[in-house]
């Protein structure tokens, strides 16, 4: 009886052993997946953080950039289309917005 307890004992011993093996291979998964290690090392290194934000920051820009280019273009676009079937209340909109940025550039001598 003494056996049996002991076995017993021994077995729920190396539950727990293997149940804290599985948590800690996860957990290990999980700090390796957030990358931890990267950050820390980024930590470490200021002026690559720098680098990093300043690269970033500049794709950023040219891809607002660039979105805004296509985006304007298609609206002028389309504003040329509806110039061009002439209808009365676009047409005259669009008529005054030409006008005003005629006199605009009238204005400015450089």
């Amino acid at each position: 009886m003494v056996n049996d307890q002991k076995n017993g004992d021994a077995a729920a011993g190396e539950d727990q052993l293997s149940l804290m093996y599985k948590l800690t291979v996860q957990i290990a998964d999980q700090l390796e997946k957030s990358r931890i290690a990267d950050y820390t090392q980024l930590l470490h290194k200021p002026w690559r953080i720098i680098w990093l934000n300043m690269l970033a920051g500049t794709a950023k820009g040219v891809g607002i950039a660039i979105g805004f280019t296509f985006f304007a273009a298609t609206i002028i676009y389309f504003l040329q289309i509806l110039g061009a079937l002439n209808l009365p209340i676009i047409g005259d909109y669009i008529a005054d917005i030409v006008r005003i940025v005629q006199r605009q550039l009238e204005l400015k001598s450089y």
